[in-house]
């Protein structure tokens, strides 16, 4: 034993200062790598869109309904299936609807109760009792615990013993409580890990809410994306991603998360608009929120040649007489030539009111206290990949040349591809937001929108979208990445370059919607990539022909979910709907998936190995163990 090992395992010993200790804990270790692994649950691309996130988050990706199918198959018919579905959903809002209707008595609540015990049993089962306690609500954790492991006897006390409870519960009026809490536990262990591939902002109205949610779930991780990105540099003062943040809400007629939500007045931008450009208050501030834009990206793209986004320029190549742009050595007609504020001598830089507007907006991103914690959310537990269980996950691409190659980028020096590159960019928006440092921050945007960027990787054609009609000038072209994702030997080669081997390790993507109405598939690359935007936004419903995808990965193997549109949490309450699904098992494990398996698997058995060394430090005498 050399030094350093002596050093480790003496203070390992002090964690666990006998043989015995040693014994109990890898004997709990290896009991835990022996159950199957938890489910996780990938969601992205949910812009806002709160009501329908709530409810896939209820309904957990309709695992909680499949084991409602499955435990009650021949005990409860359709209509009381339906009805107990809605109440582990919403259930302050289905009692309250239930008290109202006079439907609730000491029989449905000892029955209600019955169900949801079993539903809690079943889903229990992959866990250890420990981690199903830690689960429970503090206030009935006793109690949820005795009716869990309440087993029959040969006296049958432990069944009079649980149905003591039950009538005590019911007898003092404490149903409605228990039933709630019972609720939460159900949702806390139908998924063990939610994973965010990206995009909770802009489209939808309510990303506050969906954060405000997501701020006291307890296991969790958020991958940036391209409009997560834009916010983040929003709130470290980059002016051209505040630009669009405006511009993206006012469009949407999203304003109350921006006023309401985060404390951002719009006041001096709609005097300033109304002022100076022509139609109602809101076009007018789309008009001149667009031209600030696009002054303000301009002049961040002339501050860094680097980012090869020139072709974005193109107030300067506006011809006023003619009234026309050229792009590309094309001419096209603009739609208008209201530019009040442009001086087409200089044409990227902001008037005096202008810079005023802009000054203001940036204090108020900046300082919004509102803001700031929920940025400061997705910094603590959002990264740009992330690696876990032989899975990649990103939100955009890789980038990649014409032949399918890693594409090597320059910023500020460094010469970088692949993992090297996505690493470069989540340092670059760490230090943009907590030193300020003016490169960084400026770099926010090109995360946004630069053709390269590991969050988007297609030039973004707002200038076209908002002056031309001409839509062949529209076309984004993207990144090489987006024509191989149905090649499964560059999807191995990403893979290998972020050290995932296994046959069994798949990238899953999410910010390109998946056209499902006119058959295209999201699972891509011969399973190896899997596409998860299926358009969660109702911007996006049309397009795609449903209202998202969901992935679901458990013990038996992987489980992507198609989902219809949401109606509305009222339909749900009055009505006992469910969002219609679609499951399609594609992956199926060539054994069950256990813990020891997963990544916590691996540590658990580093873990072990850790303590044999110290049981054999302690039977040989090298450590003494401390009797007390």
């Amino acid at each position: 034993m050399n030094q350093e090992q002596r050093k480790y395992l003496s203070l390992l010993a002090e964690k666990f200062p006998t043989r015995q200790a040693v014994c109990t804990e890898i004997i709990n270790l290896a009991a835990i790598m022996n159950l199957p692994k938890g489910t996780e649950h990938f969601m992205s691309d949910i812009h806002g869109e709160y009501d329908a996130f709530l409810h896939i988050m209820n309904n957990c990706s309709g695992v909680i309904r499949e084991k409602i199918e499955m435990i009650f198959a021949d005990v409860l018919n359709d209509t009381e299936k339906r009805a107990l579905r809605t109440l582990i959903y919403y259930p302050k809002e289905a009692l309250q609807r239930l008290h109202s209707e006079g439907r609730i008595s000491p029989k449905w609540y000892r029955e209600t109760l019955r169900h949801m015990i079993e539903i809690a049993r079943v889903l229990s089962s992959k866990y250890t009792r420990s981690k199903v306690r830690k689960a429970m609500p503090k206030e009935f954790g006793y109690i949820i615990d005795e009716l869990l492991h309440a087993l029959p006897d040969e006296d049958g006390n432990q069944l009079a013993y649980h149905e003591r409870i039950l009538d005590t519960i019911v007898g003092i009026q404490n149903g409605d409580e228990f039933i709630i809490a019972l609720s939460a536990l159900i949702k806390r262990l139908a998924v063990d890990h939610l994973h965010i591939v990206g995009d909770l902002f802009d489209r939808g109205a309510d990303a506050d809410k969906i954060i405000e949610l997501l701020l006291d779930y307890p296991s969790l991780d958020i991958q940036w994306g391209n409009h997560d990105v834009l916010w983040m540099g929003a709130a470290a003062g980059n002016e051209a991603c505040i630009a669009n943040v405006v511009r993206n809400n006012v469009r949407y007629n999203n304003i109350r998360i921006l006023e309401s939500g985060y404390g951002i007045s719009l006041r001096r931008l709609q005097l300033f608009a109304e002022k100076t450009y022509e139609g109602t208050p809101a076009k007018a501030m789309v008009k001149a929120i667009n031209v600030m834009m696009f002054k303000a990206e301009g002049e961040l793209i002339l501050r860094h040649p680097e980012f090869e986004m020139q072709d974005r320029l193109l107030l300067d190549k506006v011809d006023t007489e003619k009234g026309t742009v050229t792009i590309d050595g094309v001419e096209y007609a603009m739609n208008t030539m209201e530019f009040p504020t442009v001086d087409w001598s200089d044409p990227y830089r902001m008037t005096p009111e202008e810079r005023e507007v802009m000054d203001d907006l940036k204090r108020s991103f900046c300082q919004s206290p509102q803001l700031r914690r929920h940025i400061e959310f997705l910094y603590a537990v959002g990264s740009v990949y992330l690696k876990m269980n032989d899975n990649l996950l990103f939100h955009g691409c890789v980038p990649l040349t014409e032949d399918g190659q890693m594409e090597e980028v320059n910023f500020f020096g460094q010469f970088l591809r692949g993992k090297s590159y996505f690493e470069f960019c989540e340092k670059a928006a760490r230090l943009a937001y907590n030193t300020g440092e003016a490169r960084y921050v400026d770099f926010m945007f090109y995360l946004w929108g630069g053709p390269k960027s590991p969050m988007c990787g297609r030039v973004v054609k707002t200038f076209e979208r908002s002056y031309l009609d001409d839509k062949a000038s529209w076309k984004e072209p993207q990144d090489p990445y987006y024509l191989y994702l149905d090649s499964e030997a560059t999807s191995r080669m990403i893979l290998r370059e972020f050290g995932l081997k296994s046959d069994l390790s798949h990238i899953i993507n999410g910010h390109t919607p998946v056209h499902a109405s006119a058959g295209e598939n999201p699972i891509k690359a011969g399973g190896k990539l899997i596409v998860i935007d299926g358009g969660f936004s109702r911007a996006y419903h049309k397009t795609t022909g449903i209202a998202g995808y969901t992935l679901i990965y458990n013990s038996h193997g992987m489980r992507i979910k198609s989902h219809m549109p949401f109606e509305s949490v009222e339909r749900v309450i009055s009505e006992n709907l469910d969002i219609e699904s679609r499951a399609n098992q594609f992956e199926i494990e060539p054994y069950r998936v256990m813990v020891g398996d997963t990544d916590i698997g691996k540590r658990l058995a580093a873990q072990i190995e850790d303590l044999n060394e110290l049981l054999t430090a302690y039977r040989d005498g090298s450590i003494l163990e401390r009797v007390e």
